[in-house]
């Protein structure tokens, strides 16, 4: 439950998830999963705010040398314009913040103490620079050890993921229940966006949000 790879099948204990072909009968899918289809620029440029919640139980998608793998998505955090002190537009368009101003289903992915990268979907209307982190998938609550499991590294950034056939979002209809909370990891923000509940996570009594 959580990772799905077409051409191989992984045995995924280490982790203690089942690992199903995404290629064999319907019967097999897991708990849930139907017949998804990739997210497009309508529904990936939705204002952010809208946008991270809507994320929650799709399929982030990653095709590497050993497969096709898919993890549901389950927290999420948005960041929305350079009004917003924690994102990272705040101070304007830079040689590294460009890509928020790029059309919404752009990848936005960089490192964080320079060794964890970290995978953000640019959303909204081309030139207004906003995104959403994925801060957690299923078997993975943190969004560096999601991007190590997957294999997402800076090579992605910039990515066009309506077309991309290296990483991609799906939707197969599942709709989870969520909870809000403050965004983590933004002191240097001021009081009003550190307080604003721009924290989305899965509620389903299995997921651990890391605090």
């Amino acid at each position: 439950m959580g990772v799905y790879c077409c051409k191989r099948v992984f045995d995924g204990s280490e982790q203690g998830k089942a690992v199903i072909s995404y290629s064999g009968d319907s019967g097999r899918r897991g708990k849930g999963i139907k017949m998804a289809k990739r997210m497009g620029r309508r529904a990936l440029s939705q204002p952010a705010e809208q946008l991270a919640p809507e994320l929650l139980g799709k399929l982030l998608c990653r095709r590497t040398d050993k497969g096709i793998f898919k993890y549901r998505i389950m927290e999420t955090e948005c960041y929305c314009g350079e009004e917003d002190t924690a994102c990272h537009a705040s101070k304007g368009k830079t040689r590294r913040t460009r890509v928020l101003y790029e059309k919404g289903g752009t990848s936005y992915i960089y490192l964080c103490y320079g060794m964890h990268a970290l995978f953000n979907v640019v959303s909204g209307k081309e030139g207004h620079p906003e995104a959403v982190l994925i801060r957690g998938v299923e078997g993975y609550n943190g969004p560096g050890k999601l991007t190590r499991a997957m294999e997402i590294d800076r090579t992605l950034n910039e990515e066009d993921m309506t077309v991309s056939r290296k990483l991609w979002l799906e939707d197969d209809g599942y709709r989870p229940e969520y909870v809000r909370a403050k965004r983590v990891g933004i002191d240097y923000a001021t009081r009003e966006y550190r307080d604003i509940l721009w924290r989305f996570i899965v509620d389903d009594g299995k997921y651990k949000p890391v605090k």
